[in-house]
């Protein structure tokens, strides 16, 4: 089954720093709902899982995801994600994401995924899987805005004391039981990074 998504969204921050992020697998499955990173194999691969739960089927897909673009002079990146479960289902395909800086100093980003599935899950049908799909890259994109979006800090007035910030926000995802998504990373500067080092 193919399945094709597109999501345009801003971030209130610098596109370099957008970018950063991309380049870094430890900081984008930490922000990826029932993401787990394995190793970072070099520069242009890493390994790692997602678990997902789409009706009554639980699948955790394991397997490689590549850079096969990483331009930042076009602020242009595509990945290439290859998985497979126990069950025997694969999923594949590519995520193509291009960054463009705003004139009010935030970042829009255009994200196109091309994916196709096999196996067990596919009896749960298009719609659904399209549906579950959604809300995953939505709470992915909530993650990232959490991690990157800085809020202006307190100007100090002389002879006055500094303002306290605002206490933190204590999860970057909540764990959804409607869809089944299983999330649950806490936050932190960069949600949660796993133990892996670039």
């Amino acid at each position: 089954m193919a399945i094709e998504l597109q999501e345009i969204f801003q971030v209130a921050a610098p596109i370099d720093k957008v970018w950063q992020f991309l380049m870094a697998p430890e900081d984008v499955v930490a922000c990826l709902p029932g993401g787990s990173l394995a190793e970072i194999v070099d520069e242009k691969k890493f390994v790692g899982a997602v678990k997902l739960k789409i009706g009554a089927i639980t699948a955790k897909y394991s397997g490689t995801i590549t850079y096969t673009t990483a331009d930042q002079s076009d602020y242009l990146c595509v990945m290439l994600a290859e998985a497979k479960e126990k069950g025997g289902g694969t999923v594949s395909g590519t995520i193509t994401s291009k960054l463009v800086a705003l004139d009010d100093g935030r970042t829009e980003a255009r994200v196109e995924s091309c994916i196709d599935l096999t196996g067990r899950v596919v009896q749960v049908g298009r719609g659904m899987i399209e549906g579950v799909a959604g809300q995953i890259i939505n709470k992915f994109v909530k993650n990232i805005k959490t991690v990157l979006e800085v809020e202006e800090s307190p100007i100090e007035v002389k002879g006055e004391e500094p303002s306290t910030p605002a206490e933190p926000s204590s999860t970057v995802a909540e764990t959804e039981t409607k869809t089944g998504v299983e999330t649950g990373a806490p936050a932190s500067s960069r949600c949660t990074r796993p133990g892996a080092k670039r």
